[in-house]
């Protein structure tokens, strides 16, 4: 009780910012990392570190000489390991953080491409699935798919959807600019109370988002209509100027959307 006097007595308010930036930080690599095999690898490291501090209190010498070596380079090894998510880490600082006109130039382009190959698609009744990732990371999913790391361009993403197309059976997911992979697989939702009438195109684009922060686009073969599934909730899209409104509301919160806009509509 002691002790714990002394350092509430030196405790400093930079010492609480110092915490609380550490929090941040923690708190935004595992939203990067949820939904990735590096998120089931964070756990392994943390079940090792248990094991670890059993080997030190039933002094299991060999075993815990073995993972204090291993401990001893851990900082390398999460280097090694989170690779990717660092690099997504930084990308996103950049591109969130520190936003010019050239990037909203590049981010209303690319809306725009999209817009207009989900509209060629509806009219055709040519089924789709564009996933945005957002802060949540779909490593596992976009390398189930082709990777492509191609422009976003609306006669690519045409093309991709076509029926003769090699990739059009999966999603197509976009990061960061570019169309990362497509062909991917998606989890389908678990949810018993969906309506029956949604096929699997649709389970899927519930599923995504009901595991991650995504904002899914889904293109029905049976009726042509355009959905926005986010957080779980589907909105229908009456018009190309409603689906481009609903893709920045949900992927950067730039306009501003009425409550009574902004309700979930039936997707067929």
């Amino acid at each position: 009780m002691q002790q714990l006097g002394i350092l509430l007595t030196n405790f400093r308010f930079i010492d609480l910012l110092d915490l609380v930036a550490v929090g941040l930080i923690i708190y935004r690599l595992l939203l990067i990392v949820q939904g990735t095999r590096a998120y089931q690898m964070l756990f392994g490291i943390v079940a090792l570190a248990v094991v670890w501090w059993t080997s030190q209190l039933y002094e299991l010498y060999s075993l815990s000489w073995i993972l204090q070596n291993f401990f001893d380079y851990l900082f390398i090894i999460l280097i090694v390991l989170f690779q990717d998510q660092i690099r997504s880490a930084l990308v996103s600082i950049s591109s969130t953080k520190i936003v010019g006109r050239g990037g909203r130039d590049n981010f209303d382009q690319h809306i725009e491409e999209v817009v207009a190959a989900c509209s060629a698609l509806s009219r055709e009744r040519t089924g789709a699935l564009i996933v945005f990732e957002k802060n949540h990371g779909l490593l596992n999913y976009s390398s189930s798919g082709t990777r492509l790391d191609s422009k976003i361009h609306s006669d690519i993403i045409y093309s991709i959807f076509q029926t003769k197309s090699p990739l059009h059976d999966g999603a197509i997911i976009i990061y960061n600019g570019v169309i990362q992979a497509a062909g991917c697989f998606l989890p389908l939702s678990k949810n018993v109370e969906i309506d029956r009438h949604y096929g699997t195109r649709h389970r899927a684009a519930l599923g995504i988002t009901e595991v991650s922060d995504a904002v899914v686009v889904a293109v029905s073969e049976e009726t042509g209509r355009i959905n926005i599934c986010y957080n779980g909730v589907f909105h229908y899209m009456e018009n190309e100027e409603q689906l481009r409104k609903y893709l920045r509301k949900f992927l950067l919160e730039i306009d501003k959307i009425s409550a009574g806009e902004l309700t979930a509509k039936g997707a067929t």
